[in-house]
């Protein structure tokens, strides 16, 4: 790699501003200490004079987190630039980032003032910027809508009072990628100076084209990508981090030579974080960190994945932190994943069995948007191994109440015999699970229980659904009763027996 794009993740101060996604001190320190270990350079930690909760949210940022730039917001105010220095001057790479608007529609509509008077602020800005902090970054905001002469001036002028980074924003993401990239390519062309500076771009997403006029300006000489995991921001978003450092990385046959320090094993883990903390949620069909990302249904797709990953796949999910391709099974998947995920789930058929299991299979696939390993298991355990019942429910009695510690005595047939086993436990559930674990030691640990409603009423039939392993492996069961208690010991039961016959 000669030349390092600088990933500047401006989450916790753009992406913040998505409504909805507003974050607490701790959780902004929390996500900030996750962005160092991802590897971004400049961590954009918020708007320090926008509010006393700000300031100190980035003041923690400052002091808290090692590694990355700190960079703190202001408008071209001498108050914004005092609380923004006095915010991160406590990192040991402390950046201010100072904005004036510069586009004829902001110029007369925002701001009420002539290019003359803009450029004077800018500049003057800029100077008392540097006199606070090293390291100043400029951004002509909307520039992507800035009459082209101006725009070279303004950056021209705000070098030349110290700016190191100017930074080129599309504001409300109304340019293109052809355009933007001119944009780029005439400011290397025009700006006489522009050597002492790195090329920044902010692009947003109101068109969709956030990450593709990101790095067409990469291609014509921008250096610095501001960006947010997820691609959180203001209306429709920023570019995604994620997509920009991964594009960049797959197609190094476009992006010669260029790099990011990003350790992108560590992505996954940073959107699920921001997704959690911000709670807001990513779409399945989202690149690089989607649930559907590395999930296959179609049946050709399946099988060209399974014969060679490269056919279907152009990352590999371990790359991005995913533990694994995920082959969804639906009415669309062929039998090549179909048998492949019954031998991950330990069954091992004949060939005329496996047809039988995969005509069931995609009779209840039409009925079932997605086919899970439970419903397989009940397929191959009903209708095609059927499963001995070594283990049958005769009668059990209760003892609870709010005073007392729950227990249980079950009987059941076990092998062609009686047995009674008693035992108390966190609730009656427990209790009777625990009295047939003495009776049957198959070492089972509950990894699920969930129950639900099948028909409607006071009496209404409830359906419990359970999930156990042991040594043997991981099975489930099911079992139906108007009484909960009893459907329970039924799904434990039925879980039970499969382990008992599972190979």
């Amino acid at each position: 790699m000669d030349e390092k794009i600088i990933i500047f993740d401006t989450t916790l101060r753009d992406g913040e501003q998505c409504p909805g996604a507003s974050l607490n001190i701790n959780e902004k320190i929390e996500i900030a200490r996750q962005l160092a270990v991802l590897g971004v350079d400049i961590i954009e930690a918020g708007f320090p004079v926008s509010s006393p909760g700000d300031f100190e949210s980035v003041k923690r940022v400052a002091k808290e987190v090692k590694g990355p730039s700190i960079c703190g917001l202001a408008r071209a105010i001498e108050k914004d630039i005092d609380a923004a220095y006095n915010a991160v001057k406590y990192s040991k790479h402390p950046r201010i980032h100072v904005f004036l608007a510069t586009s004829s529609i902001h110029m007369k509509y925002k701001l009420k003032k002539a290019e003359d008077e803009i450029l004077k602020l800018a500049v003057a800005a800029v100077k008392y910027a540097k006199n606070r902090c090293g390291d100043i970054e400029f951004s002509p905001e909307d520039a992507s809508r800035t009459d082209r002469d101006f725009l070279y001036k303004v950056v021209e002028q705000v070098i030349e009072a110290g700016a190191k980074t100017v930074n080129i924003p599309d504001t409300v993401g109304y340019s293109t990628p052809f355009e933007f990239a001119d944009i780029i390519k005439g400011i290397r062309e025009n700006v006489p100076n522009v050597d002492r500076a790195i090329i920044s771009v902010h692009c947003h997403n109101d068109l969709g084209l956030g990450v593709a006029n990101s790095l067409a300006a990469v291609l014509n000489g921008a250096r610095q990508v501001e960006c947010t995991i997820n691609g959180l921001g203001e209306r429709a978003g920023n570019a995604s981090l994620e997509e920009i450092v991964m594009t960049i990385r797959t197609r190094n046959d476009i992006f010669r030579n260029i790099g990011t320090g990003i350790n992108t094993k560590e992505i996954f883990k940073t959107s699920r974080l921001v997704s959690k903390l911000t709670g807001m949620m990513v779409q399945s069909n989202k690149a690089i960190i989607g649930a559907n990302a590395f999930a296959h249904e179609s049946g050709i797709h399946q099988d060209g994945v399974l014969k060679e990953r490269i056919t279907y796949e152009i990352m590999r999910p371990e790359d991005v932190g995913v533990t694994e391709t995920k082959m969804v099974l639906g009415k669309h998947s062929g039998r090549h994943a179909f048998k492949e995920r019954l031998k991950s789930l330990g069954f091992t058929l004949k060939e005329s069995q496996i047809e039988e299991a995969f005509n069931r299979f995609k009779v209840l696939a039409d009925k079932k948007k997605e086919i899970f390993d439970e419903d397989l298991e009940t397929i191959i355990d009903e209708g095609i191994s059927k499963i001995p019942e070594d283990l049958k429910l005769k009668h059990f009695h209760i003892e609870s109440a709010d005073n007392m510690k729950p227990s249980a005595t079950v009987q059941v047939n076990y092998k062609g015999k009686l047995y009674d086993s008693t035992s108390d436990g966190d609730g009656p559930i427990d209790a009777c699970f625990k009295a047939i674990d003495k009776i049957v030691r198959v070492g089972g640990k509950l990894l699920d229980y969930q129950v639900k409603s099948v028909t409607g009423g006071k009496d209404a039939l409830g359906e419990v659904s359970v999930r156990i392993s042991s040594k043997r492996g991981v099975v489930s069961g099911r079992g139906a009763s108007t009484d909960i208690i009893e459907a329970s010991i039924k799904a434990y039961v039925n879980a039970v027996n499969k382990l008992l016959h599972k190979k």
